[in-house]
Order: structure tokens, then C-alpha cells, then sequence
């Protein structure tokens, strides 16, 4: 095991000297395009100049106003490569020095709080700059000042723990570890700091592929020359040896690891300076699934990163037992720690040319949120079992679902002799078994049903015996963002079916009579926060409504994601028997509100059927540096549309055959034919493709939007059920607004500061 933190040399002040005077010489006006960027909010790879990269706004991105001109009378530049600046976790950022005018060698000095760094900084021979990674930042404010002749520049650093929180709010209890059962250790264990916090003293291991396709664990200093059976791979056309750096620790109280290929005993040890030779540049952050139990949990796995598909590209991979949403079904926690792992991943190796994000279901989830809400920590996105966003794809057919479930199996309907194709007409679904299959699914919005093993039953809510225990719901686990009730303490929640006619779609295409569709809207009902049936609709909470859309809980599509390249492979679920909540019109929601909010599709790619993932991790790298290369004035998002690879295009696969065609909802084509599309209850009710609205706008009943004749009494019983009218589609949903910004905070960081649940404060810019 080799520890992360290695002891600097301190230098003599002769050597000091002349190492700064060498630096100098290199640095100054060193370096010519490529790499490194200043201090920057939001988070950017490292890349040649022009919109969107710091120090020059994107015009298209108003949340990105660049850094501001330098004075003319500078002499250096300085800035944070490996987080905001005010965004800082741990007690070290990776800081990057560019000297424009020549002044005396020794004039150049770099403090913290007046504490002397200088000698943290090496020449970045890719780009003549300076690189340091600078330690020992407190808590709080820090004040790093680095001056060089007659000029000094400043720069504000405020740090907060490795531990977290920064700007997803206060962490939740109770909280289980997991560190003890880790599954991706190779048989060594973690050692425990006992902090109360799940954190463990993080190590280094290495491990090598052997030709028989197993992984090793060895330690360099016990060896000179690598193992006979030792695996190797073809790198940028050069052979290289399949050995892999594993570090494993913990931030933000998830278990982190990252993965890169490394000769340990050719190559020095790897820094932001001297990376990996077989590191192609290219960071990938695997993203793992799920949702039903994911939250008050460490976690305990996720898919190993030593993977073939991984190294034999180049890749280096990180990621956390956070961002499973198995294990924390929070896209704001997830997105939290993706920055704050990607942090530590800079400050080991340096600025990611480009990093890729990638994952199904839950993992897509995170894909498209991360993306959207917090530009610069995925350039793009290969995805697939897709929703847009865990709010509205999944939780609005998981409670219409179990609303019809509840009405289907009430003795009541048992007399009505629903037939099957009603129900499909009713649900939207192909398959009728969706309907208690996503009734099931919607325990995850029941505070009592999914609770990981390990949480303390006297923690956990009960109704009547703990009433103010911990609560295993989506929405609770989200409280932070949207706030809680005054009474109870329960959170708020951003769903509703008041004015929902449900089979309307059914109605009007004659496959549903008049009796069933107004009884079935008598009798449907909603349900309470603990998910009983009740007789009245569901009744969405308006802050929770608002939050949702500002923060980008629903995603938009015009946030980060319209500067985003995205490979959606999409699988296909809607004809499983059973039910699959994986269903093929969550791609084309997702794609519509891009389209909706940025005029096009031209970022987005999907491959039905095939293509595979390797495929798609290759054509993505080939996309993303053809806009690495771009150095035109254009905007990100004009850059990813217009580099683009020409080959890849939209095209689903049948029977070993690929059919290059656009990728619709509905319509015709071999595709739709192949692989038709289901909807949801909410579209099977009128609502739109892009599945975002949560509460309806309400409109009079009128006789006009039915293809049936009501009578009297018939119409008599529809107003009484819909007395304050039913949804009209066409308007916009009840708080439904813009991204109000991206990299929004939800506390303790006050730098765009959304809502604060601990002091109940909703921040003056709304």
C-alpha cells in the first residue's frame, strides 16, 4: 500500500533559487494554446481557448460570465484547476500559475495566509505553466496571494471538508457504513478513521491483468521486474503493460475509487505534471443504477473499475458508492460528489481532457442532471435505460400507477369487467403487467417499505409508534431541496393528479366507454404522504413544485446539457409481460425537451438495439476532441453540434441488420415497427411527450375536447368529479419555469444559494 500524501523535499534557499529561476525560464510565455484554465465557476476541462473555457464567457451560457480581463500591468495569471474557488474540499487545491511578462527570478512568491508555497510549484511541460498543489487550506476563507515582480494577484479560496457537505444541504441520519464490506477492495481492508463520518484512511494499491484474464494485487517496492503471466495492452500504438493505480478512500462520506493504468516501475509517480504515459486523457465516471432503498447508506459497491473495456482505451475511471442510486437516490448528493471526486482525481493527475459520464437507468438519471445543473463535469454522456430525471420519468407513472392499481383492484371495479386492452389504453402501457409492477416500483414513495438493512428499527418512521423517525421516501431524501412541512416535518412533494383525466386518450380513440372512463375518474383517487389511498386526488405542495423546476430536479434540457454530446443507447422493455419500468418513451421525453429548450436535437445521438457501449465510448472520444480541437469563436454548444463525427447518426438494430434512420417516438420506419413505443398514464391523459408537468394548469370543462356525446347526467357526473376543472395540456404545469442557473447550492455554500432548509431562507436572486 503507498500513501497518497508524500512529503515534498523541501529545497534549501540556494536550491530554492535556482529551481525558481529554471521554472521562470520555461514558464514565462511557455506554453502556447492547450490545457489548464484559470480560476473558473462553473468547473471546465482543461482545453484551447475560446468561449466557455475560463476567461472567456460563452455567450450561449449565461451562467458562464468568464473571468474577468487581465490588468495591464500583470505579470501573472492565477487559478484553481481542480474545483471553483469558492468551492474547495479537502485541505488542498490544485492551483496553476501562467507568467506573462519577465521579471527577476527570484521575485516570484506564492503564499496562503502568509504562509510561503513557492516551492509547491513545477513546470507543466505541456503547457510552460506552473502547477502546485497547494496544502494545508483551513476551513473557510484562505487567502492565496501570488506575486511576481511588481504584481500580485489574489485569490480567494473557501474550503469545506473532505467530509461534506458543500451545496447539497445538510447530510442526513441516521447513516449506515459500509466501508467494512467494501466489495472492491481484492480482499484488503479499509481502515476505519472513526470519525463518525464513515471515512477510512485512504490507500494505493496496484494490481496487474494477468493473460488468463484474473487481476492481481502486488506491491511495487517487492519487485524488479513484472510477472511472466503479466497482461499487456496496445496504447496510442505502443505496448504497454496492463498494470493499474487503484486508489480507494472516502469524500462525502461515499467510498470513492479511481482507476488508471500506470508502469509503476518505469514511470514516476504519477502527478498533475508527470500523468501517466498511458493515460489517454479521457476521465470516464461510471454511474450505477437503482433507486427503491437508496438513501441513509455509505454504500458497499460498484462495478469494479479495472475493466478492459476501460484501460484498453487509455481511460482513467472514478466514481463512488454515491453515485449508485441503489444507494443514494439523490441527484444533487450524486452531483455533489462527482465534483468532489473529480477534484481529487485533479489534483492527482491533472485537468481531464474531456470527461465522459455513463451509466443506465438511475445512472442515466445522473447523466442528464449532472450535466444539465452542473455544466463542466461531463463533456459528454453515453447513456441507456434512459429518464431524463428521477422526478418526472419515474415518480409521476409510479404514482399513476399505483393510483390505478389501487382503483383496479378495488372490489368496487370488479363489476365493471375491465377488459385487458382498456387497461392498456388506460395505462399507456403495451403490457398490462407494468401496472403492478410500477405500483410496486412506487414503494419508494412510501416511507416505511424500503429501508436499507442495517438502519435501526427505533430510527425508522412508523405512523403510530415513531412518528418523527427517519423516512424511507424519495422526497424525504430530497428534503433539502424541497423543504418540509410545518407540522409533521415530512417533505414536500412535486407530484399531483388533480384535474388528470385518466383515459382520455382511451375516450376519444372510441376504446373506452363513457360509464368506465367516469368511474374510473370518480373513484381514482391520489394518495397521502404516507401513501394510503385516499378518495381525493394527490395535491402537489407549490414550493416543492417551484423548487423542482428552478433547481433542475425536472430537467430541463437547457442547461449544461445543450453544451453536452449525447450517446443514448436505447434498449428495449415495453413488450415484457411482466412490466419493466425501462421503457423506450423516457428517450424520447428526454430528447424533446432538448429540442423544446434549444431548438434542436443535433447534440443528441441514439443507437436502438445495438451499437454496444464500447462503440459508442469510441465514437464519443472521436466527438469530443474533434470540439477539443475547435478553436473557433463558436459557443460549446455550437462546437458539439458542428463536430459531431458525420458516420454517427441515429440507427437501431434487428435480426444482425442496422437501419440508419432518425430514432422517433411514433411513426413510421423499420425502428418503430421493430421496437413500438408505449406511453404513460399521464400521456394516455392527454400529457406531452416531454412527461415534465407535475401539476396541470386547470381549464372549464368543455363539450368540444370529446369525441363522445355526454349526456345530462353523464356530464352531471364528470363535472362533480373534475368541479374545478381538468388539465389543459397546452399550458405550462403549475410552477413550471426555466433552470433558474446551474451550479445552484442548496447550503452550506452561500455562493448561489437556492434554498437553505436550515434557516427556511429562499435566496434574494429569486
Amino acid at each position: 500500500m503507498t500513501s497518497r500524501n508524500t512529503k515534498r523535499l523541501r529545497p534549501t534557499p540556494a536550491r530554492a533559487s535556482a529551481l525558481l529561476a529554471a521554472l521562470i525560464l520555461t514558464a514565462c510565455g511557455g506554453g502556447s494554446g492547450g490545457g489548464g484554465g484559470f480560476s473558473f465557476f462553473p468547473p471546465v476541462s482543461g482545453g484551447p481557448g475560446g468561449p466557455g473555457t475560463p476567461g472567456n464567457p460563452d455567450p450561449g451560457n449565461p451562467n458562464d460570465p468568464g473571468t474577468p480581463p487581465t490588468p495591464p500591468d500583470a505579470t501573472l495569471k492565477v487559478g484553481v484547476l481542480s474545483s471553483a474557488p469558492q468551492l474547495v474540499t479537502g485541505d488542498d487545491a490544485l492551483v496553476e500559475l501562467e507568467l506573462l511578462k519577465d521579471q527577476p527570478a527570484d521575485s516570484l512568491a506564492v503564499t496562503v495566509d502568509g504562509r510561503d508555497v513557492t516551492t509547491a510549484f513545477t513546470r507543466n511541460a505541456t503547457t510552460g505553466r506552473l502547477l502546485g498543489k497547494v496544502t494545508g487550506l483551513k476551513e473557510g476563507a484562505n487567502e492565496l496571494v501570488a506575486k511576481y515582480g511588481n504584481y500580485s494577484a489574489r485569490l480567494a479560496l473557501t474550503a469545506y471538508p473532505v467530509t461534506g457537505p458543500v451545496i447539497s444541504g445538510p447530510h442526513e441520519e441516521p447513516f449506515v457504513c459500509g466501508y467494512a464490506t467494501f466489495t472492491r477492495m481484492g480482499g484488503q481492508v479499509l481502515k476505519s478513521l472513526d470519525d463518525g463520518k464513515c471515512s477510512v484512511e485512504t490507500r494505493v494499491d496496484y494490481y496487474y491483468r494477468t493473460t488468463g484474464g484474473t487481476n492481481t494485487r502486488f506491491v511495487p517496492e517487492s519487485i524488479t521486474a513484472y510477472p511472466a503471466n503479466i497482461a499487456y495492452l496496445t496504447i496510442n500504438g505502443k505496448q504497454v503493460p496492463y498494470v493499474v493505480r487503484l486508489e480507494s478512500g472516502t469524500i462525502n462520506r461515499g467510498l470513492y475509487q479511481s482507476a488508471i493504468l500506470h508502469d509503476v516501475l518505469h514511470e514516476p509517480p504519477p502527478s498533475p505534471t508527470t500523468p501517466p504515459a498511458s493515460w489517454n486523457g479521457t476521465l470516464l465516471y461510471p454511474l450505477g443504477g437503482g433507486c427503491q432503498g437508496g438513501w441513509f447508506q455509505q454504500g458497499n459497491d460498484f462495478g469494479t473499475l479495472i475493466n478492459p473495456t476501460y484501460q484498453s482505451r487509455g481511460f482513467a475511471v472514478t466514481t463512488s458508492t454515491l453515485n449508485v442510486f441503489g444507494t443514494n437516490c439523490n441527484d444533487q448528493l450524486s452531483s455533489e460528489t462527482i465534483a468532489m471526486v473529480k477534484e481529487r482525481f485533479i489534483e492527482n493527475y491533472g485537468v481531464p481532457a474531456h470527461t465522459i459520464g455513463t451509466g443506465g437507468s438511475g445512472g442515466s438519471y445522473q447523466s442528464h442532471q449532472t450535466s444539465d445543473n452542473y455544466p463542466g463535469l461531463f463533456d459528454g454522456v453515453v447513456v441507456s435505460q434512459v429518464f431524463a430525471d428521477v422526478t418526472s420519468s419515474t415518480i409521476f407513472k409510479l404514482h399513476d400507477s399505483r393510483v390505478l392499481n389501487n382503483y383496479f383492484n378495488d372490489p368496487a371495479t370488479t363489476a365493471l369487467a375491465y377488459t385487458t386492452a382498456e387497461k392498456q389504453a388506460i395505462s399507456g402501457y403495451l403490457q398490462i403487467g407494468n401496472i403492478p409492477n410500477m405500483s410496486n416500483s412506487a414503494g419508494r414513495l412510501d416511507p416505511t417499505v424500503s429501508f436499507p438493512a442495517g438502519v435501526p428499527a427505533d430510527k425508522r418512521y412508523n405512523a403510530l409508534t415513531n412518528p418523527t423517525g427517519a423516512r424511507a421516501t424519495v422526497f424525504d431524501h430530497t428534503v433539502n431541496v424541497y423543504g418540509k412541512t410545518e407540522a409533521e416535518g415530512f417533505a414536500l412533494r412535486p407530484i399531483d393528479n388533480v384535474g388528470i383525466q385518466y383515459g382520455l386518450n382511451a375516450l376519444n380513440e372510441g376504446k373506452l366507454g363513457i360509464d368506465k372512463f367516469l368511474d374510473l375518474n370518480e373513484r381514482v383517487g391520489g394518495v397521502d404522504r404516507d401513501m394510503k389511498r385516499t378518495a381525493a386526488r394527490t395535491v402537489g405542495d407549490a414550493e416543492a413544485l417551484r423548487r423542482a423546476y428552478q433547481s433542475g430536479r425536472i430537467v430541463s434540457g437547457g442547461g449544461g446539457l445543450a453544451s453536452t454530446a449525447v450517446i443514448d443507447l436505447r434498449d428495449y422493455n415495453d413488450g415484457n409481460t411482466g412490466g419493466d419500468i425501462h421503457t423506450k418513451i423516457h428517450s424520447f421525453s428526454m430528447r424533446e425537451r432538448l429540442r423544446r429548450a434549444n431548438g434542436h436535437i443535433d447534440n443528441h445521438v441514439m443507437w436502438t438495439m445495438g451499437g454496444g457501449t464500447a462503440a459508442a465510448f469510441d465514437e464519443m472520444v472521436k466527438w469530443l476532441t474533434a470540439v477539443r480541437a475547435d478553436t473557433s469563436d463558436r459557443t460549446k454548444a455550437q462546437k458539439i453540434a458542428a463536430n459531431r463525427p458525420a458516420d454517427l447518426k441515429d440507427a437501431c438494430w434487428n435480426a444482425g441488420l442496422k437501419y440508419t434512420e432518425e430514432q422517433t417516438a411514433f411513426g413510421p420506419g423499420a425502428c418503430n415497427t421493430f421496437y413500438p413505443a408505449g406511453t404513460t398514464p399521464r400521456m394516455a391523459a392527454g400529457g406531452p411527450l416531454t412527461d415534465d408537468i407535475a401539476k396541470c394548469q386547470l381549464k372549464p370543462l368543455n363539450p368540444s375536447d370529446y369525441s363522445v356525446t355526454f349526456s345530462p347526467v353523464q356530464w352531471a357526473r364528470l363535472s362533480a368529479a373534475f368541479p374545478d376543472g381538468v388539465c389543459d395540456w397546452t399550458r405550462p404545469g403549475v410552477g413550471q419555469q426555466p433552470l433558474v442557473g446551474t451550479w445552484l447550492s442548496f447550503g452550506p455554500s452561500p455562493v448561489n444559494l437556492l434554498f437553505d432548509i436550515t434557516k427556511k431562507l429562499v435566496s434574494s436572486f429569486m
